[in-house]
């Protein structure tokens, strides 16, 4: 079973997180230390963020533990309507312990399920090579699973990279 309907396109998916690659956090090692209260990173939000991400050929999806707070929270603070968000299921003893043995997302598992074979790309700060390599054997589509460190967010290159990805499709 997906989280997919009827409704949706069959535009390749994209998996947004929110903490990390819209909001930033932590420290960069090369850096002086930014604000990290909720205010100061809500600040950081911009329409031009927004406006990037809609212009990607493809569906996006909330994939964060804001879940349908992402949608009152962060889509108008950027300009995005109402996505789709993925609920996270209770996770069950035997995947957990399976998935802290391969080294998992805790996500990796739902979000190969919701997509239903169809292609996508992630976007997170917690992607490891461990997800990558669970992915290309348990998703029988194409998958771009592209890490975002969470102290500095989506940048210009990351942009052009899901960009490129979503239009070789």
């Amino acid at each position: 079973m997906t989280g997919r309907d009827a409704s949706h396109t069959e535009r390749p998916l994209l998996f947004l997180d929110v903490d990390g690659p819209l909001l930033p956090f932590g420290q960069d090692p090369q850096r002086a230390p930014r604000g990290t209260t909720p205010d100061a990173r809500l600040a950081q939000l911009t329409f031009e963020v927004g406006r990037r991400l809609a212009t990607l050929p493809c569906e996006l999806i909330w994939a964060t533990t804001w879940e349908e707070e992402a949608n009152a929270e962060i889509a108008p603070r950027i300009g995005l309507p109402r996505l789709p968000v993925v609920s996270w299921p209770e996770p069950t003893d035997h995947h957990e312990r399976e998935d802290q043995w391969f080294g998992l997302c805790w996500k990796t598992r739902t979000l190969v399920n919701w997509a239903g074979g169809h292609p996508f790309a992630w976007v997170d700060d917690e992607i490891t090579d461990a997800d990558k390599e669970w992915v290309a054997a348990h998703h029988s589509g194409r998958a771009l699973l592209h890490h975002v460190e969470s102290y500095r967010g989506l940048t210009d290159e990351d942009f052009t990279a899901l960009d490129q990805w979503l239009r070789a499709l």
